[in-house]
């Protein structure tokens, strides 16, 4: 059972209000609302009643076991955070961050916020990766998680699949292509396109992911290392560039065009840690990480 839904009920019923109960988790009423709702459809059955608000019997019940489930809960996450606050880590350096582009779109931010409520005496640091740190970062101790794409192939490394979606090509507005951003285009489409070169330590997984498996084949004289340096390259009319379809939200340059490759694998961004990294504050991390994903992946991906 879904604690967030437990905890939301059990509020309303303290609150005996909707909105007091959004206001006390920090939600909005509407996603408290949704949070009953679903708790009631997983169950089967009505647990309050509306106006005015007050449990239903099947509710009262649902109460008892709620508290006694959240307080659980709870005593577990206090346990793990007397672990994490013994271990070294917590008082020598903060818990670094790492981020290549625009990371895990809206759960990269949801997630580091998540983290410095949970723990707020650990310092958050964010670090931006260009595309050559796709597992150098974490495997040279420069940053202690990472928002990749796609997942690295390399053994020292584990990741978690966060999102998964669709995948854009980055044209100029005058370019012909660009007029299918609404409908869409396919791989034979982009074979041609001259997408922007990166340099040759750039890992293959990380490039083979750039080119669609190499079925764009050209290559143009721009290089870049950033999203910023590849649409550099494209309203300029010197490159094409390539990405997941929340690119478009968090790139929108003038004269670029975003245009869905229609029969492209769908692909997916990561949480990456080091396989041997026992650090307590990572596994909290990446545990409030992929509790965030269940919820706001979906949304994300669509």
């Amino acid at each position: 059972m879904d604690l967030r839904l437990l905890s939301s009920f059990l509020a309303v019923v303290e609150e005996g209000h909707f909105g007091r109960a959004a206001a006390r988790l920090f939600l909005s009423p509407p996603a408290v609302t949704q949070h009953v709702r679903r708790l009631e459809s997983d169950l089967g059955t009505r647990l309050l009643h509306r106006n005015p608000v007050s449990p239903t019997p099947a509710g009262e019940r649902l109460a008892r076991h709620a508290r006694t489930l959240l307080a659980a809960a709870n005593a577990a996450l206090d346990d793990v955070a007397e672990a994490a606050d013994r271990a070294p880590f917590a008082a020598d350096r903060p818990l670094r961050v790492g981020i290549m582009g625009h990371g895990s779109a809206e759960l990269t931010p949801a997630s580091v916020n998540a983290y410095r409520r949970a723990r707020p005496h650990i310092a958050v640091e964010l670090r931006q990766l260009d595309f050559t740190e796709h597992v150098s970062a974490l495997v040279e101790d420069r940053v202690d998680v990472a928002f990749v794409r796609p997942t690295p192939a390399d053994e020292r490394v584990i990741a978690d699949v966060l999102t998964t979606e669709q995948r854009i090509v980055a044209v100029p507005e005058s370019h012909a292509l660009a007029d299918a951003r609404d409908t869409g285009a396919r791989l034979d489409d982009i074979t041609d396109l001259p997408f922007f070169r990166v340099p040759g330590h750039t890992p293959r997984s990380f490039t083979d992911y750039l080119y669609f498996d190499r079925a764009a084949r050209r290559r143009s004289t721009h290089y870049a290392l950033t999203p910023q340096e590849v649409l550099t390259g494209v309203v300029s009319g010197r490159a094409a560039g390539s990405g997941l379809k929340s690119f478009a939200r968090y790139y929108a340059w003038p004269g670029a065009v975003f245009v869905p490759v229609l029969d492209a694998p769908r692909e997916s961004s990561y949480l990456a840690v080091r396989a041997a990294d026992r650090n307590p504050e990572v596994q909290i991390f990446r545990a409030l990480t992929l509790a965030l994903a269940k919820e706001l992946g979906p949304r994300i991906s669509e």
